[in-house]
């Protein structure tokens, strides 16, 4: 068999390949037959301000929006969604949803994203979510969300992935959920954080402290640099190169004990850091 035909038929194999699992993808995309009942539903969340995308061109689940309506959003538009079993992702970031409104959410069994962003969710809120099995991804930043919840937040079986940042839940919280679930990737990791920031400071002292012995063997070696300059400038007090390099050496000895105790005082600044200074209150 020539090379030609080879390439050719090599080339055939691999475009059957892609097409066979191209073909394969699609045949594994998700189709939903709307109902007339269904498809009024989904009017219903349109008119109540909602934005609604099918979540890909093999796969005509929806995506809905409530966060970009020029309308303010509350429980009762947000209710609209109750009971629909092809919803995926629900964004209702700084709506007026509250934790009663999450009932009518927790009844989307398909649901497998939701932003809760800048809304005045609570603890109470959390509890409804509990029993949502497809729900992977939870975004919790900015709610008044605590510690109180982390039982609740941990019961969520399916949850890949929780956004915690500037809600109330500390790093004690934050300790006992990564306990009762280890695979949960938590955005930020309180714990990591604090880890890792004091593996870094303990590095810088140890660097500090490294520098100011080079700065302390510098220091001591210029100030013996300078008195046998100086010494030798007085031997022969008449030698005006020994008396530049007697002043040369001095300078030298000056600096190098100014940059010891700059070091000296580096070290001691991270040994002994300042408290953190109190966060200003909004509107202060």
């Amino acid at each position: 068999m020539g090379t030609a035909i080879k390439i050719v038929l090599a080339s055939a194999l691999v475009l059957a390949a892609v097409t066979l699992a191209t073909g394969q993808e699609e045949a594994e995309g998700v189709k939903i037959d709307y109902s007339d009942a269904d498809k009024a539903a989904i009017a219903k969340i349109q008119e109540a301000g909602a934005a609604v995308l099918e979540v890909a061109q093999n796969d005509n689940r929806l995506n809905v929006a409530f966060h970009l309506a020029s309308d303010e959003i509350g429980d009762e538009q947000i209710a609209t969604v109750k009971g629909l079993s092809f919803i995926v992702t629900l964004n209702l970031r700084g709506t007026k949803v509250t934790d009663g409104g999450l009932e009518n959410v927790a009844s989307c069994s398909s649901l497998s994203r939701l932003h809760l962003e800048k809304t005045g969710v609570t603890d109470a809120g959390i509890k409804q979510l509990i029993g949502m099995e497809n729900l992977s991804y939870l975004n919790l930043y900015g709610t008044q969300v605590t510690d109180a919840a982390i039982d609740d937040i941990a019961a969520i079986q399916g949850l890949a992935k929780v956004f915690i940042w500037q809600s109330q839940i500390t790093i004690d919280g934050v300790a006992a959920l990564k306990e009762k679930r280890p695979e949960l990737k938590i955005i930020p990791d309180l714990v990591a954080d604090k880890a890792r920031a004091e593996a870094d400071a303990i590095r810088k002292i140890e660097d500090a402290e490294a520098a100011l012995v080079a700065a302390t063997t510098a220091a001591e070696e210029a100030t013996a640099a300078k008195a046998a300059a100086d010494k030798a400038a007085a031997d022969d007090a008449d030698n005006a190169d020994l008396k530049k390099a007697a002043e040369a050496a001095g300078t030298a000895a000056t600096a190098a004990e100014k940059a010891r105790a700059d070091a000296q005082k580096a070290l001691e600044d991270l040994k002994n850091p300042p408290p953190p200074a109190e966060e200003k209150k909004e509107g202060e």
